[in-house]
């Protein structure tokens, strides 16, 4: 791929192409490192057992601040953000008039009136103007920040040695600015892999020594340098949604992909908060997990049938060596949602089996990431 036609870049691109990848694609107008030398699996185990460093700068950060912060956000938003304090985040959604969701973010407050917010592929930074008309409230596109994700049990114990913070007090959806081998970092509780992990938020001017700091002090531990390839597997065994992959209608609801915990109909009215009431009872879709029995991942957009009858589509899919399954995450029709229905994949090989089980996959309890401890 020709890197130089996207207008975002990482820092660590050097790094990545040290490890063989030939950025195989892209997101969020930056190239990311799809694949490296390394195999995928391989990848995967060192995330399960030790660690997985990731680059995910490419991310879309925006800062916000002002005295308008909070109520511009409580309307653009579907959760309270008056809920959230200082040194937390949370997981919020974004809907239009219509109540179908146009992006997932996950929202961090700094401080009074200062938040930042993290999003992916959809479109808060085109209705940004609309909550901030007449508002005291400012949005800044930070393009430098670099976001490096350590996942893993062993995440703690490689970077807790080289920050003065006590990182074994942060908790889940926490997060504290910092030093990490003496540069200035915000570091926060949370990632994309089922596992306990960190992500550093630095300068992109640091980004490599930080980059070379963690894989050194990881070598102990069994640490890698771990793909995108890698992360879409251990995401899909967690059964973490990815937008716009998992809401493939274009109109979908927070209701029909199962994130309605992320909907607070109780705070004053927000932006498509009356279509949401409306359609709450009018779910075309369920968001289940199926297993099915063959030795490959399934394409992505494979329909499901029960019956002779077209009854669901997969959306994102994986083959876990780690739990030696098939997996996919899907949409089926509300009526079949229940653990243990069956359904058939028709294939060019024939038919297979295919049945809704227990999500996620990996640590149905999510005890990697919630340990009972932290639980209130």
């Amino acid at each position: 791929m020709n890197t130089h036609v996207f207008s975002r870049q990482s820092i660590l691109n050097d790094r990545h192409r040290a490890l063989g990848t030939k950025f195989e694609s892209s997101w969020n107008d930056m190239p990311i490192p799809q694949y490296y030398a390394t195999d995928p699996y391989v990848e995967t185990e060192a995330v399960r057992n030790a660690a997985g460093l990731f680059d995910v700068s490419s991310l879309r950060l925006i800062d916000v601040s002002g005295k308008d912060s909070l109520a511009a956000l409580n309307e653009l938003l579907t959760s309270d953000i008056a809920k959230i304090a200082p040194g937390q985040s949370r997981i919020s959604n974004i809907v239009d008039e219509n109540g179908s969701l146009i992006d997932d973010v996950l929202v961090y407050c700094d401080g009074p009136a200062a938040y930042r917010i993290s999003h992916g592929g959809g479109t808060l930074e085109e209705v940004l103007p609309q909550v901030g008309e007449g508002r005291d409230v400012h949005f800044r596109k930070d393009n430098d920040t670099h976001v490096l994700s350590l996942q893993g049990p062993k995440a703690l114990a490689i970077l807790a040695p080289h920050t003065p913070f006590k990182l074994a007090g942060l908790r889940y959806f926490e997060h504290a600015r910092t030093k990490l081998f003496g540069y200035d970092v915000s570091i926060a509780r949370g990632g994309y892999s089922g596992e306990k992990g960190y992500e550093v938020f630095c300068r992109a001017a640091d980004a490599v020594a930080i980059w070379d700091a963690i894989l050194e002090a990881g070598k102990e531990f069994g640490i890698m340098p771990a793909s995108w390839a890698c992360l879409d597997i251990v995401r899909v065994e967690a059964a973490l949604l990815f937008f716009p992959y998992d809401m493939p209608k274009g109109d979908t609801t927070p209701w029909e992909v199962g994130v309605d915990w992320t909907v607070d109909l109780d705070k004053p009215s927000f932006r498509g908060k009356e279509a949401l009431i409306r359609r709450r009872d009018q779910r075309r879709v369920s968001q289940v997990g199926i297993e099915i029995d063959h030795h490959e991942a399934i394409e992505p957009g494979t329909k499901l049938y029960r019956n002779g009858e077209e009854v669901g589509l997969i959306n994102s899919s994986t083959y876990s060596q780690h739990l030696m399954r098939s997996l996919a995450l899907a949409h089926v029709k509300p009526a079949l949602d229940s653990n243990g229905t069956e359904f058939e994949i028709r294939t060019g090989n024939g038919v297979l089996k295919a049945r809704v089980v227990k999500v996620p996959f990996y640590d149905p309890l999510r005890l990697r990431t919630h340990p009972l401890e932290e639980r209130a």
